[in-house]
Parts: structure tokens; C-alpha cells; sequence
């Protein structure tokens, strides 16, 4: 059984940019949602794909299993998500020891940036980038089950700076 342990971010300048090493484009959405799981399919580079079941209510760490799958199962999948697809590109950015991922959202949440990092154990104090803006863990409003399925609700609470 994987737990994925992390804090969450907004991001209030580009500065992040210089240190990137990779970026992803992704799509995804949501088959099931509930206060306490999910199960999110996506699509990476229109070339990989993957089912995840994240399992807690904890605000810092879940458990979380995941596989790959067929990309075409995956489009399919996405077809019978609920609410919208998330498009988005992650860039992972390392400091401090730490590679942080950096999501820049596209299609209807365009100018939101969310920066993640996964630790090892919650005691873990990752030095924060100076590009780091205000602390989102645990604010069910910027994860992106809420992002995907509560849009329409959400879409005006939502401050997409930092």
C-alpha cells in the first residue's frame, strides 16, 4: 500500500520557470468522488495513462494506489467523468532536495498554479521556494477532485493568485 504525503501551494510568480527539468501535459477526471476517495483516471503526453483510487481524509497524507491502463480506456473513461476535465501542465521543479510540481492550468481554470510537494514522512520541512505563495493543504477547494467536480459551485470562490 503507497501513502502519498504532501503539501500544497499557490504560486504567486514565474521565477520557478529556470529551475524546471521536465513538464507533462495532463488530462484528467474524476470516475467516482466521495469526502473521503476517488478514483481519477489520467493521460499524460497523449502517451501513457493511469487509474488512481486515493483512499483518507487526512489534509497531508492519503493512501493512494495506482496502475497503468490503455490510453484508449483511459479517453473512454475520461468520456464518463464526472463534472469537467482537468487540462493542465506539470512541471517538476527540484530545490532544497525536495522536486516540487508545479501545475499550470489551462481550459476553465486558466491562470490558477498550484505547486505540490511529495515528502517521505510528515515530519518532513521542505525549504520553500521563494516563488511560494500562500499554504493550500488540506483547503478541499484546491484539490483536484473539488477542481473537477464542484466547478460550477466553485468557480467564482476560487482566487487563482497567490
Amino acid at each position: 500500500m503507497a501513502k502519498e504525503i504532501e503539501r500544497k501551494f499557490l504560486v504567486h510568480s514565474d521565477a520557478w520557470r529556470s529551475g524546471a527539468e521536465t513538464k507533462s501535459v495532463l488530462k484528467q477526471g474524476y470516475i467516482a468522488s466521495m469526502d473521503d476517495r476517488s478514483v481519477r483516471v489520467r493521460v499524460l503526453d497523449n502517451m501513457k495513462a493511469r487509474l488512481t483510487v486515493k483512499i483518507g481524509r487526512s489534509t497531508m497524507t492519503r493512501e493512494e494506489f495506482e496502475y497503468d491502463i490503455p490510453v484508449a480506456d483511459a479517453e473512454q473513461l475520461l468520456d464518463d467523468a464526472i463534472g469537467i476535465i482537468i487540462e493542465k501542465t506539470r512541471y517538476r521543479v527540484p530545490h532544497g532536495g525536495f522536486v516540487w510540481e508545479v501545475d499550470v492550468f489551462a481550459g476553465q481554470h486558466r491562470g490558477l498554479v498550484i505547486a505540490e510537494v511529495e515528502m517521505r514522512s510528515e515530519s518532513d520541512n521542505p525549504a520553500l521556494p521563494s516563488w511560494i505563495g500562500r499554504e493550500v493543504t488540506g483547503d478541499f477547494r484546491y484539490s483536484n477532485q473539488a477542481l473537477a467536480t464542484e466547478y460550477e459551485r466553485d468557480r467564482h470562490a476560487l482566487s487563482h493568485t497567490a
